[in-house]
């Protein structure tokens, strides 16, 4: 009685503090000079970017900017000769900076929408006591202090204190992860640092009413509602820059170093030897044009989307291009529980049976006496099925529905057990005594039927086993099993008057019913594989700790000497507290959106790259905060989707671990992109470079230069990307996010195979000069030993192991770009358009000399592997 006055005199408190009425609300003008105040029920939207800001931030890379720089130059000295065939060169990198650009656009092309999808989720209507009497108005026009009504069906408007409450059940998961609708109560004493998934007295924005009818003050709208607070860590969590952006952007800025230091060398060099300032200058920017591989950053876009596509196919769907390599070094999945790792739909598992004190697991041919269980169940349920091609849809209480779809399982139709045995009288569930009643003539006796919890069932039972039936509720709320007793009595009339005194006692116990919300039949195997690649899962919920602890158990989440904590645990831990435990920790229970970005960091902090898996409104913050968010498609509230990189479409979570394999595979095969361009760009670099020191000379120009890194290069290097997954990928430990891009020898094989291709370049150069003297000739040699032997080169990179053990031509798309390329470059060398690239024609003898210089790296690269001098990169 006691709490019960408390109550009382908090809501009393909380309407003196508001102003307000009960029973008459606010008036008009006091509404309106308080929206007035407090501004409208709304979240505040984030601006999103222009088209062209979008654009824009194509062009932020190192890599082309130097580019855009190189242009600008080649097109004043262009200017300046007054030679039209010289604009061909800055029209032909603007050109690709452009293409560039406008493919990262269209990847990108979605405006953040989290918030559009918040708003979306509130309630456009809400009930108003106003001026004394109901209104409608819209719920973007609801203060603090206003008296709302809300019914089974309805969206919650605003966070509000419940006055008057009666059975009232509120479907929370989207924003406390709970998997059940909570029951709420006006009349509870809730503490003020309670966690949101226990404030059974208030009633929260954006969720729904799925039983009973409520009066509640309004404490909350917009921005300062539970939904307006996850709004806020929305805006304030930046887009966070993938492992690969970082990477890149880094070699971004060496390769441009290295770009202005050889200028830098080469014009001093051209100056001191009595060579033209503009000569020179035309030399230094072709040298720098050389050394960016200007198709790289379009390559590595035009990888990514054909991974984007590969795991479409597969039910995962990338929002963000660089997401997919993210995903493939994630290190540790954190992931919500409800309707990702579990079905998020109650399901009756087992049975204990007082007649004869048997258990039983449900199953479709169940005993007599289990089945006669459940058609009582079934009887006193006001939940329903509806069982369709599409799937069967549970209609009220989750627990009833498992109920009633057992039945069902077992032959025992709702519709046709109520037509047999209709409903004479009720006494509807409530709160208070969490029982439900219903009688029914059943084989010629007037028998009522009494559901309800164990622990309030147990007082009214006269006869059964009570003692054992105690001992197996406590052995299935172990297992996190959610009990429900059923008892019967027979009657001779329906007692007057019908309530729980006159009829809910000397009750005969039928047995009980254990349900859960069970695990995904996938997800075991789907945990288990992450594990084997090094992945460690962490489940993060809004659910019980014991009912989480028991599903993390049983999936292989949960191990020994691992902990699990409640969000109030958390909350008393300091960041160093938290740093230190954990690793040891992998089950958060009772969690609030905070706490999830909280352990999220912690990870990260640990040098770990997150993934987190999440379908509520609740998990938005963490899903942006994380390296990578992966929202559940079908469940998933539009929130989840937009703060979210990727969405899996079909729910599966092991459609995860999918995704991880094309993510490593995909990341590996830029590994080879990048390995395989680098390798040509450094061969080119020094070419031009120690030819100008040797003999003052440019070996390529700077047009010939673009045609071999956008034309011999692009081509391989794109169907390089698309070469098939290596099958040991998910055996192997995750990537460090530290780890180089150039890890495992990658860096020095590309340097010295630039050397390779540098020193087989100059001495075609010098072969094709020294005979008759002819730069042109020269410099056409060097252009056939480079294209062709970097064509060939794209072969080489395909594995580490040699050609031959994986077979040479296995990968068409190669064959392909490796025909296109040879036919663009015999185009070049052999006909007329040569011209604008200044060929010339050779002696058929130096054609030969040029083909088998071309085909020494091939044949090195064979040797390397057949004697392991290149190791596998994993």
């Amino acid at each position: 009685m006691n709490d019960e006055q408390d109550s009382r005199s908090q809501r009393e408190e909380l309407i003196k503090g508001l102003h307000t009425d009960p029973s008459r609300g606010l008036s008009s003008e006091e509404a309106l000079e308080r929206k007035k105040r407090y501004g409208e029920n709304r979240l505040e939207e984030k601006k999103p970017k222009t088209l062209f800001q979008r654009f824009l931030d194509q062009l932020k890379d190192v890599m082309i900017l130097i580019l855009l720089a190189a242009a600008v130059i080649s097109f004043i000295t262009a200017w300046h000769s007054h030679d039209t065939a010289e604009f061909f060169e800055p029209v032909l990198i603007l050109l690709i900076v452009i293409l560039n650009a406008i493919l990262g656009v269209m990847q990108e092309s979605k405006a953040e929408k989290a918030m559009e999808a918040l708003k979306s989720m509130s309630a456009p209507h809400a009930r108003v006591i106003r001026d004394g009497r109901e209104q409608i108005i819209d719920a973007k026009d609801l203060v603090p202090g206003d008296i709302i009504k809300v019914e089974a069906g309805d969206y919650v408007p605003a966070d509000a204190r419940l006055w008057r409450s009666n059975s009232l059940k509120c479907e929370e998961s989207a924003l406390t992860g709970e998997s059940l609708p909570t029951e709420k109560d006006a009349q509870a004493l809730v503490p003020n640092d309670a966690p949101l998934g226990d404030r059974t007295n208030m009633i929260f924005s954006g969720c729904s009413v799925t039983y009973g009818t409520a009066e509640a003050i309004v404490c909350a709208i917009g921005m300062d509602s539970e939904m307006g607070k996850i709004a806020g860590l929305l805006n304030g969590e930046g887009d966070t820059s993938t492992p690969l952006q970082i990477k890149l952007a880094q070699l971004g800025k060496y390769l441009g170093l290295l770009a202005i230091v050889a200028c830098v060398i080469v014009f001093i060099v051209g100056v001191l030897n009595g060579i033209p300032v503009l000569d020179i200058f035309m030399t230094a920017v072709s040298l720098a044009v050389s050394a960016i591989p200007e198709g790289l950053p379009a390559i590595v876009t035009i990888v990514l989307s054909i991974g984007v596509q590969r795991m479409a196919k597969k039910h995962a769907i990338i929002r963000r291009l660089p997401a997919v390599e993210t995903l493939g070094s994630a290190s540790v999945i954190c992931s919500d529980k409800t309707g990702t790792l579990t079905k998020n739909r109650m399901t009756l598992v087992e049975a204990y049976l007082d007649e004869g004190h048997q258990r039983e697991t449900i199953s479709k041919e169940n005993s007599p006496a289990l089945r006669r269980l459940l058609a009582w169940g079934t009887l006193c349920s006001d939940g329903s099925i509806t069982v369709s091609d599409v799937g069967v849809q549970h209609i009220g209480d989750p627990t009833e529905t498992s109920i009633i779809y057992a039945a069902y399982q077992n032959g025992m139709e709702q519709k046709q057990l109520q037509q047999t045995y209709p409903r004479l009288a009720e006494i509807p569930f409530d709160s208070d005594r969490k029982r439900m009643s219903s009688i029914h003539r059943i084989d010629g006796r007037l028998i009522v039927i009494v559901k309800g919890a164990f622990d309030m069932m147990v007082p009214r039972c006269i006869h059964g086993n009570l003692a054992m039936a105690k001992q197996v509720n406590e052995e299935m709320s172990a297992r996190a099993l959610r009990v429900l007793a059923l008892a019967y009595k027979e009657l001779d009339a329906i007692p007057d008057p019908l309530t729980s005194e006159t009829l809910e006692y000397d009750l005969t116990l039928v047995g009980l019913m254990g349900m859960i919300d069970p695990p995904r039949p996938e997800a075991k195997e789907a945990v288990r594989i992450c594990q084997q690649a090094g992945i460690r899962p962490v489940m993060i919920t809004g659910d019980h700790v014991i009912t989480a602890s028991a599903i993390a158990r049983e999936l292989g989440i949960l191990r020994e000497g691992d902990r699990a904590i409640t969000g109030v645990k958390l909350d008393a831990m300091s960041e160093e507290e938290l740093d230190a435990s954990v690793e040891q920790i992998s089950v958060y229970a009772r969690v609030s959106p905070e706490n999830k970005i909280r352990i999220v960091k912690a990870w990260q902090r640990k040098g770990q790259i997150v993934a987190m898996t999440g379908d509520g409104v609740n998990d938005a913050p963490a899903l942006k905060a994380a390296d990578i968010g992966c929202a559940m498609g079908i469940t998933g509230t539009d929130v989840a989707k937009g703060a979210a990189a990727m969405t899996l479409s079909d729910d599966h979570f092991a459609t995860i671990v999918d995704a991880v394999r094309e993510g490593r595979g995909i990341y590996a095969n830029i590994r080879k992109v990048v390995g395989f361009l680098l390798g040509t760009n450094i061969g080119e670099v020094l070419l031009v470079f120690v030819a100008m020191l040797l003999w003052h000379q440019t070996p390529l120009l700077s047009m010939q230069l673009l045609m071999i890194n956008l034309v011999t290069d692009s081509l391989p290097a794109i169907a390089l990307g698309m070469e098939a997954v290596e099958s040991d990928v998910m055996s192997q430990k995750p990537r460090s996010k530290k780890e180089s891009l150039f890890a495992h020898g990658l860096g020095v094989r590309i340097v010295l195979q630039g050397c390779m291709f540098a020193i087989l370049s100059l001495i075609a150069f010098w072969i094709g000069c020294d005979l008759d003297g002819n730069l042109a000739q020269g410099q056409t040699m060097a252009f056939i030993v480079l294209s062709v032997s970097q064509i060939l080169q794209a072969y080489n990179m395909r594995s580490d192991h040699s050609l031959f053990t994986i077979g040479v031509f296995t990968n068409r798309k190669l064959n392909v770009a490796a025909l296109l390329s040879l036919a663009l470059v015999a185009l070049v060398v052999f006909t007329p358009v040569g011209i604008l690239f200044e060929m010339a024609s050779l002696p058929l003898h130096l054609y030969a000399a040029a083909l088998g210089l071309a085909l020494i790296p091939t044949m090195v690269m064979e040797v390397s592997k057949r004697f392991g001098l290149i190791k596998h990169a994993h």
